[in-house]
C-alpha cells in the first residue's frame, strides 16, 4: 500500500508489514506446536457386569398400639420388654439398611403418646431406619 504525495519532493510513503508479518510467522508456529499431529485409540477390552439379581423387597410390618398400650408384632402379641431384642433381629438379617422391611407403626387415637415414643426409641437403638405410619383417615 504506497501513497504518494506530490508536494514533499515526490517521496513515496510505504507501511512497514515486517512486525505484521513476524507476528503471524509466531502464531502459526504456536499453533503447529499445539496441535496434535494425530490421535491413536486404543481399545481396551473391560470386565463386563453380570446380571444383577434383584433382591426380593422385604414384606412390611405392621406393628399396632392399641389404647391400653399393647403391641402386636405382624397379628401377634408382642410384650415391650421384649419389642427391641425384636427389632435388632430383624434388623440384622438385612447387611445394607435400605434392604430393611418398611415398619408400619399403626397407633389407636387413644392410645398414650409414651408407647410411641417407646416404640421409636427401640427401633432407633434396633438400628432400624424404614418406618412409617399408618394414617386410617387417609382416602
Amino acid at each position: 500500500m504506497a501513497f504518494a504525495l506530490s508536494d514533499r519532493n515526490d517521496r513515496m510513503v510505504t507501511m512497514n508489514i515486517t512486525p505484521l508479518v513476524d507476528v503471524m510467522l509466531v502464531l502459526l508456529v504456536i499453533f503447529m506446536v499445539t496441535m496434535p499431529l494425530r490421535t491413536y485409540g486404543i481399545t481396551v477390552d473391560l470386565p463386563q457386569r453380570g446380571p444383577v439379581m434383584p433382591q426380593p423387597a422385604a414384606s412390611p410390618i405392621a406393628l399396632k398400639i392399641d389404647a391400653s398400650g399393647q403391641l402386636t408384632w405382624n397379628g401377634s402379641s408382642l410384650p415391650m420388654s421384649a419389642l427391641e431384642a425384636t427389632m435388632k433381629v430383624e434388623a440384622a438379617r438385612y447387611a445394607d439398611p435400605r434392604d430393611q422391611p418398611l415398619i408400619q407403626i399403626d397407633t389407636n387415637s387413644k392410645a398414650n403418646f409414651g408407647n410411641l415414643a417407646e416404640v421409636l426409641a427401640a427401633a432407633k437403638n434396633a438400628g432400624l431406619i424404614r418406618i412409617g405410619f399408618v394414617d386410617d383417615n387417609a382416602l
